[in-house]
């Protein structure tokens, strides 16, 4: 059976007209539908509302909220309105938040009323217009009020915004990511989230998807998918917070038939007793895509072995300076790879030089799209080399094939006793332990070598240290092994994954000149 034809103008509005009663976004725990009439006419009424309050195509506004319809909503408004969204981690700091609120220049602040607490925290004296879903929050005009200031059909000068998010904070500031808005036709083929969305469907999304959204709307890939499944005709179903059981159940619940993951994801899943995790129907998955980190190689095998060729992977960065991809029968070719590069990528040593196959350096892309940090020209300037060739950081190596395959961040090397020591290996390592259920490694201070390797685990089940660095010695090189190992209640990551390293840092570094960033 073909799969039905995207619109000739992929964008919510189209769909809309051509399907108002279908589920544009069904909430994967309360099973809330909300149909692509409904969308398209809160996203038009909220777009009038920004419109009325001043703000102008490229002004900025801010998302702090709970995943739900009016998360997307809000973005839809935004994006129709031609503005810039900034969506906010609320599990930061609040300083941090503050950081990012004052850096991007929020002109309205949009949350749900469950953040209420974290937003009374924050100083809006520089926030005019400040919205609030889903209950009475104390200075701020509720979302169903907003929506009704504004009229249901598009704006007369509708066009598409962009959205502007920062980086994680995992290992410092946080830096907003800002790309032009490009061209502003509502839906045309040239505008940049239309790019990507009429990419995305190269994945085969038709109307008839069902695309799972697993994953913090707060974060690039979540809320980037979820929109271009809007353009797609696609209805995506969206967990409240993930779960890995609650994950199972939604795929066979709603027959999903696309999703997105990150690793951590798949290592909780795999870690549900097998009789339940086997319980669950997941026949429906035709394409499973999985990106923000490498993925540990006895994960994916067993993630291939349970849902077969059907797991694809990528890397790329919110920064869009170039993307890798490969397939599931690449990887089993070249496992632990993320693909060959989709844009010219140089693999480059410290001395600037570029480096032959098999050696590891620092990643650097000749081409992608322009951006800029916003508000740090400095930053801007000191991720591209003097061939203008430009980096997110990462270190990895390309094979004699040509595949790239990552290292480990150059943020997160240790140096110990003069050697250059990338911890990721040792995190893989850990994580195959069948009693760690999470893992991180770095360096802590050490008086002899400058820097030792320390581990940190979340246990599944009772083993001691010794056991552990047993294991390590059995996979790793002598010097690669953590010198000890504790065990911790929770490792600090977010919701989606990511890990705050720093956090984990601090404690050993109290006191010593830190390399912490």
């Amino acid at each position: 059976m073909e799969p039905a034809p995207v619109s000739p103008a992929p964008h919510l509005g189209a769909h809309a007209a051509d399907h108002p009663e279908r589920p544009a976004v069904v909430m994967a725990g309360s099973g809330d539908v909300t149909t692509y009439g409904e969308l398209d006419e809160r996203s038009n009424r909220l777009a009038h509302a920004f419109r009325t309050a001043g703000l102008l195509p490229g002004d900025h506004i801010a998302l702090m909220m709970a995943n739900g319809s009016p998360f997307l909503e809000a973005a839809w408004a935004a994006q129709r309105a031609g503005l810039y969204y900034t969506a906010l981690n609320a599990h930061l700091r609040r300083e941090e938040a503050q950081y990012i609120l004052d850096d991007c220049g929020a002109r309205a602040l949009v949350i749900t009323s469950g953040l209420a607490e974290v937003a009374a925290s924050l100083d809006l004296g520089a926030v005019p217009l400040r919205i609030a879903a889903g209950g009475d929050v104390p200075g701020f005009t509720s979302f169903e009020e907003a929506l009704q200031t504004g009229l249901p059909t598009a704006l007369d000068d509708e066009g598409e915004g962009r959205e502007m998010l920062y980086s994680s904070g995992t290992t410092g500031v946080p830096k907003g990511v800002r790309k032009p808005l490009g061209i502003t036709i509502p839906g045309d083929p040239r505008a940049p989230s239309v790019v990507i969305a009429l990419g995305i469907g190269a994945m085969g999304v038709s109307r008839s998807t069902v695309y799972l959204s697993p994953a913090p709307l707060y974060h690039s890939a979540p809320l980037v998918y979820t929109m271009a499944m809007h353009r797609l005709g696609a209805t995506a179903v969206v967990m409240e917070s993930f779960d890995a059981a609650g994950c199972l159940q939604a795929i066979e619940r709603y027959r999903v038939t696309h999703a997105q993951f990150v690793p951590t994801m798949f290592n909780r899943m795999l870690r549900l007793p097998e009789e339940q995790r086997l319980g669950y129907d997941v026949s429906s998955l035709r394409y499973v895509v999985h990106a923000a980190a490498p993925c540990p190689v006895p994960v994916k095998h067993r993630m291939l072995e349970w849902w077969g060729p059907i797991i694809y992977e990528y890397y790329a960065g919110t920064e869009d300076l170039g993307s890798s991809f490969i397939t599931p029968g690449e990887w089993l070719e070249h496992p632990g790879s993320v693909g060959r590069p989709r844009d010219e990528l140089h693999i480059v040593g410290e001395d600037g030089e570029e480096l032959p196959a098999g050696e590891a350096g620092r990643i650097y892309f000749a081409g992608g799209h322009e951006f800029e940090y916003h508000n740090d020209p400095d930053k801007t300037i000191s991720v591209r080399d003097r061939h203008g060739w430009r980096t997110l950081g990462d270190v990895g190596y390309l094979d004699e094939d040509g595949y790239l395959y990552l290292t480990d961040r150059s943020a997160d090397m240790i140096v110990s006793g003069g050697v250059n020591i990338y911890p990721r290996e040792a995190e893989h390592v850990l994580l195959a332990h069948p009693a760690v259920l999470d893992a991180a490694v770095f360096g802590i201070p050490d008086e002899e070598m400058g820097e030792s390797v320390k581990g940190v685990v979340q246990l599944a089940d009772q083993v001691s240290e010794a056991d552990l660095l047993d294991w390590c010695r059995q996979h790793l090189a002598g010097y690669k092994t953590p010198r000890s190992i504790d065990t911790v209640d929770s490792l600090p990551r977010d919701p989606s994954g990511k890990l705050f390293k720093r956090l984990l840092k601090e404690p050993y570094w109290k006191g010593h000149a830190s390399r912490i960033v």
